[in-house]
């Protein structure tokens, strides 16, 4: 069975997003300005992808509007949006943790969990992510788009890997499943 994985990057005060929407800070400090960071080796282990509108619309118009940088991996846009589906891009409407489930039934590896910070937050609520992975960027924001929403209750984790590349730091943690 498939794991959900966060995979994203966050200012140092947790925002995944200044105020607007925009993630040009996202880069390194310049001290390894030639690292290739942990993403390539991240996207070959993805079977499939996960995101919300904004984080589509954004990929699609400004980050990468002449190909979609996803090609040949499935993408589910979760949207209340009318939309026909693309090739290797689908829409879809409902209850996020019905997905999330059927995809993790459906794929063998990671499901990336891409952003943005509403589909993130209701798959934490919901205790669906079994892996975070945070990459770090060395830089304040002092406010924007958070990743993390309040909680009904504390999401105990087991750091289980970091990387360090470019003054990123990368936090890698799984769930720690409770004992009952």
């Amino acid at each position: 069975m498939a794991k959900l994985v966060l995979y994203l990057a966050m200012s140092v005060d947790g925002y995944i997003a200044d105020q607007q929407g925009g993630v040009d800070w996202l880069a390194g400090d310049g001290s390894q300005p030639d690292a290739p960071g942990s993403y390539p080796a991240f996207y070959e282990t993805v079977d499939a992808i996960v995101m919300g509108w904004s984080t589509y619309h954004q990929v699609a118009t400004q980050l990468s509007p002449d190909s979609w940088p996803y090609a040949g991996c499935p993408c589910y846009v979760v949207t209340h949006r009318e939309e026909t589906d693309r090739e290797g891009i689908f829409f879809r409407s409902g209850e996020l943790p019905a997905l999330a489930d059927e995809l993790k039934a459906e794929y063998e590896g990671n499901i990336w969990i891409c952003g943005g910070a509403s589909v993130a937050g209701q798959l934490l609520q919901e205790g669906r992510i079994d892996t975070l992975w945070l990459s770090v960027i060395p830089v304040v924001l002092g406010n924007g788009i958070r990743l993390f929403p309040e909680l009904p209750q504390a999401l105990p984790l087991q750091l289980v890997g970091t990387q360090r590349y470019n003054g990123i730091v990368d936090l890698i943690y799984e769930k720690r499943w409770q004992m009952v």
